[in-house]
């Protein structure tokens, strides 16, 4: 599996939001769609806001790839569910120091819901 390097994690990582496209069943990339991202050692995590109801994450998890977008830096990428208990308490916490200024949207993002729909982000060729 390959790695980020220190220049895609520092831009992906370091930008307040990134644009996700998930491919279709066609393998066609759907439309971008602003997701918070966060950084946990060095991988990169997103979450549905929306839960398991939001259509990107819905895309994502059916088709397993997709397209993002952050940061100058733009990579074909696979999702993977985590499920893993403390590293989502690190991204919980991630989420709260990056985005501490929106108290109202962080809450959401670290509720059960938005907990359930988390994806590391790795990439592809």
């Amino acid at each position: 599996m390959r790695e980020w390097t220190d220049d895609e994690l520092d831009g992906i990582g370091g930008a307040e939001e990134i644009e996700i496209s998930p491919l279709r069943h066609s393998g066609r990339p759907g439309r971008p769609v602003p997701v918070w991202v966060v950084r946990v050692g060095d991988d990169l995590y997103v979450r549905s806001w929306r839960g398991r109801g939001g259509g990107w994450y819905r895309t994502a998890l059916a088709t397993g790839e997709g397209r993002i977008r952050a940061g100058g830096v733009e990579k074909q990428v696979g999702f993977v569910e985590e499920k893993d208990p403390a590293i989502n308490d690190r991204i919980d916490a991630a989420y709260h120091e990056k985005y501490s200024r929106y108290p109202a949207y962080v809450r959401p993002m670290i509720a059960p819901e938005a907990r359930a729909t988390t994806l590391r982000l790795v990439p592809r060729p």
